[in-house]
């Protein structure tokens, strides 16, 4: 048998992979951009399958201008990434003795937009075998047309949110998946309760800087655990690509194997830090880096 030289190292263990599918935004605040980014950050390989193409329009008080994907191109890509990582995906016999070969069963769901990408979305999760499925519910895009969002609305909660493994509502999201007011932390609690009925899922609801005092809170609940997290508030003003940036980190844990709570603790930890370290920007928002933990 040939020895093996002292100076040849075993191969790194294979980073987890995971997938989000979500919108593109064009100034890499939010959306597929932040997705990726922190991944990077958080250590594990990051994928991104388009759905739209969003780029806010400063002479119309920034609002969304909202271009969707072919249904077609979303779900070429969808085949190709499960094709390439899903469990069924192959890798060559001389490879595997060497190479561990990373399994996708990790996705984030971001922007879907319109009920016909809801449609080639749910039935891709439906075949994927995927085993956590993080659904940030981007229930409104500015500037869409009311009665397309509000079909887009329903759609989602019909189609993806059955779906869904864990739940990262904003303020906003979890009034309209809850149908409950909320105003405080308690009428939080209450949201985040009722959404995991709803949904079965872990929920982590957010109130951030919308509910008043001093502390940016959040209610996580799994049907078991109701915790909430907390940290002082850096400014008054919501922060671009927070809520996807911790649905993302959320993700990123899950895949790297933390429980449902660590992976929201520490999604919490990893946004506040780079909200803490936003990045300005001549639009009327700052946006979160991903960096700001280093």
């Amino acid at each position: 048998m040939t020895p093996v030289s002292a100076d040849v190292q075993s191969p790194a263990a294979a980073p987890a992979v995971v997938l989000t599918i979500a919108g593109s935004e064009a100034t890499g605040g939010a959306g597929a951009q932040a997705d990726l980014k922190t991944f990077q950050e958080l250590g594990v390989f990051g994928i991104a399958n388009l759905t739209c193409i969003v780029s806010f329009d400063p002479n119309d008080s920034w609002n969304h201008r909202f271009v969707p994907v072919d249904q077609q191109v979303i779900a070429d890509q969808l085949e190709a990434t499960t094709a390439a990582y899903g469990p069924a995906s192959g890798v060559p016999a001389d490879e595997a003795s060497v190479l561990e070969r990373p399994v996708l069963d990790t996705v984030k769901i971001g922007m879907l937009g319109s009920p016909a990408t809801i449609g080639t979305v749910a039935a891709a999760l439906k075949n994927g075998r995927f085993r956590n499925v993080v659904l940030d519910p981007v229930l409104i895009c500015k500037g869409q047309e009311p009665g397309h969002a509000l079909d887009t609305d329903q759609a989602l909660k019909a189609q993806i949110l059955p779906l869904a493994t864990f739940v990262t509502p904003n303020h906003f999201e979890a009034e309209s998946l809850s149908g409950l007011a909320i105003t405080d932390v308690e009428s939080l609690k209450a949201a985040a309760i009722r959404i995991h009925e709803l949904s079965g899922a872990a929920v982590l609801a957010k109130g951030g800087v919308r509910l008043e005092g001093p502390d940016a809170v959040d209610v996580y609940y799994d049907g078991e655990t109701l915790e909430v997290l907390s940290a002082p508030k850096v400014g008054e003003v919501a922060v671009s690509g927070a809520g996807c940036s911790l649905a993302a980190a959320v993700t990123a844990e899950l895949a790297k194997g933390s429980t449902p709570l660590e992976a929201a603790r520490a999604a919490k930890d990893f946004v506040t830090a780079g909200i803490r370290n936003r990045v300005a920007s001549g639009a009327p928002f700052d946006a979160l880096w991903q960096g700001g933990p280093r």
